[in-house]
């Protein structure tokens, strides 16, 4: 299984799937961490520049955790056959872990699009 993070700052689980390049991509192996690497995708790789598929560095992803997408692309992965997640989390690694072991927080697509500029709740 492989579960790629949106992560544009490379720390944090970023929004905007569609227009993020930098992702971390996890290798699971029998509920554990096999591996983690940091996959940059070329700016006409990103998602909304390619509209269809997925980009070649992550065609073999399972999940895609974000804190953000808008509902085309929600669907589009889910016609690809991959898990999309709006994780509350911000730790990627924190994030790995809730999800492996069954309690990752994730919001609604649409809650994720009425909150699209940020963690305004947390005021």
């Amino acid at each position: 299984m492989q579960i790629a993070i949106t992560s544009q700052n490379r720390r944090t689980i970023t929004e905007h799937a569609g227009k993020c390049r930098n992702f971390w991509l996890y290798d699971i192996e029998d509920k554990q961490i096999a591996g983690k690497r940091l996959v940059e995708l070329p700016m006409e790789q990103s998602f909304h520049a390619s509209h269809s598929g997925l980009p070649g560095a992550l065609s073999g992803i399972n999940v895609l955790i974000t804190a953000g997408m808008g509902g085309n692309l929600f669907r589009r992965l889910l016609d690809l056959g991959v898990q999309p997640l709006l994780a509350c989390e911000e730790d990627p690694d924190r994030a790995i872990a809730n999800f492996l072991a069954g309690c990752l927080l994730t919001r609604s697509i649409t809650l994720a699009c009425h909150d699209h500029e940020g963690h305004s709740h947390a005021h």
